[in-house]
């Protein structure tokens, strides 16, 4: 079973130290793993709601930090 800390979020101090195009691409490998984990709880699969949240607010702040960088 996924926990948060096995979505492999990196937190705001490592992020910040990124440039905007792994920034990038952390935020499209984020947005798929949020795309994957949606379709598999509207299946039934994923029992821990709150790992969507999670994703959700960390694709935010991914976005909001790339629009800072550039």
């Amino acid at each position: 079973m996924k926990e948060i800390k096995d979505l492999k979020m990196k937190s705001s101090d490592a992020l910040a130290k990124l440039s905007a195009d792994k920034l990038t691409e952390e935020i499209k490998g984020a947005e798929k793993m949020l795309y994957t984990l949606k379709m598999k709880l509207a299946v039934g699969e994923v029992k821990q709601t709150h790992l969507v949240k999670a994703l959700r607010r960390y694709v935010a702040s991914l976005k909001t930090l790339a629009n800072i960088a550039k």
